[in-house]
């Protein structure tokens, strides 16, 4: 197998719930060896939407395949000791907690840097280290409300949250960029440097277009549910066995579903004349869609919609998600501690040509590594056991 792209590069993954880890999964899949340090009960994200009978997290099965990991309370003097070994051990250390406690892990930029020069340090916090919100706590709904894609999801009277943490991810996905960007600079300066990501400076990267639009235009815009705002028709709609989404974006797709539909008359019609128009009447347009898939299944709209070349898609539940045979190609069998067997896990989503290396087939159980670790840090049999007793590993 021919190496990853950062086989070699050694990171110290201190981060918890999501974002954090998922920047570690991220450098994991592209060849790097992860170690994931949490406090010796284990991280709260090792327990959070369980599926095995000890408490096993989905989360933490999907954060944390192929990862080594080890104990360790580094707000001990003994815990410290062990994380300054750790610290000069790593070319990248990634931790998504405030500034206050990455100092008293031992984790904070002066920290690290006057300990190992050439360490690369990968933080996120939810606001940023500066501005009046600096040092508040929070979660990926924080940057969700904060970053107006809330107000704009939903319906006017009732915004909506999505269910699933995109900020993290994003949030995840920058830092792990981040971090690539710091190990290529340090090939050329010799020195790490730290790199800092925010839950809301990514909600915001992501909202930036509706920002600048408000900001010029100051529109007011407020949620349309499932229909586009600014296109049309671009909705989620009922077929007669389920329900799809189809989004029809630019006067090419428009020509093209007018005449699938059998209605090229609302090519002359002044109303639908351009995306904005078509985005600011949709309902209508939406209507049309809605009678024409209703006497369709799912798979002959799709399939129609597919030959007329405009872009579409099944709505489908978690399980059917899974069944999809589509969707299978994209998955692998993973383990957990206290699972009966494999369960289907999802690839890591960038593929290198030469560069991209499997996700591990297990997410670690906790504390499987400590003593190989401290081992190979120089920890003799009755120090390893001296730190076990004190309840530091």
């Amino acid at each position: 197998m021919a190496d990853g792209a950062l086989d070699g590069v050694r990171v110290l993954d201190a981060g918890r719930y999501v974002a954090g880890p998922w920047c570690a999964q991220l450098l994991q899949s592209l060849g790097a060896d992860v170690l994931r340090v949490e406090r010796p009960t284990g991280g709260e994200d090792r327990f959070i939407f369980p599926v095995g009978p000890d408490g096993a997290s989905a989360f933490f099965v999907h954060c944390n395949r192929g990862k080594r990991a080890m104990t360790l309370n580094p707000t001990k003097p003994a815990g410290r000791a062990v994380m300054a070994r750790l610290v000069a051990w790593a070319d990248v250390i990634v931790a998504n907690v405030p500034d206050e406690t990455l100092a008293a892990m031992g984790l904070d930029w002066d920290t690290v840097h006057a300990a190992n020069p050439r360490a690369v340090l990968a933080t996120a916090t939810t606001f940023g280290t500066s501005g009046p919100y600096a040092g508040r706590l929070g979660f990926d709904g924080i940057g969700q409300v904060m970053s107006g894609s809330v107000w704009m999801s939903g319906h006017a009277d009732e915004p909506m949250k999505a269910f699933v943490p995109w900020v993290d991810y994003t949030t995840a996905t920058a830092l792990a960029l981040g971090v690539v960007s710091a190990l290529f600079r340090r090939e050329r300066s010799g020195t790490g440097t730290r790199v800092e990501g925010s839950l809301l400076g990514s909600a915001l990267a992501s909202t930036g277009h509706v920002l600048t639009e408000e900001a010029v235009g100051h529109l007011g815009r407020v949620g349309t549910g499932n229909r586009h705002p600014a296109a049309g028709p671009s909705d989620i709609v009922p077929t007669a066995d389920g329900r799809i989404i189809v989004q029809v974006i630019g006067n090419p797709m428009f020509a093209r579903w007018c005449a699938l539909v059998g209605r090229p008359d609302l090519l002359d019609d002044a109303r639908f004349a351009t995306d904005e128009l078509r985005g600011i009447n949709g309902a209508e347009l939406s209507d049309v869609l809605r009678a024409w898939c209703a006497a369709r299944t799912t798979a002959q709209a799709l399939t129609e919609l597919a030959a007329a070349e405009l872009p579409a898609g099944a709505l489908l539940s978690p399980r059917q998600t899974l069944d999809d045979p589509h969707v299978q190609t994209m998955l692998d069998q993973a383990s957990f501690p206290g699972a009966a067997g494999p369960v289907p896990a999802v690839r890591a989503p960038l593929v290198l040509a030469q560069g991209s290396v499997p996700l591990g087939a297990a997410a670690p159980a906790l504390g499987e590594h400590t003593d190989a670790v401290l081992a190979s840090l120089g920890f003799a049999a009755d120090e390893v056991a001296r730190l076990r007793a004190d309840r530091i590993v």
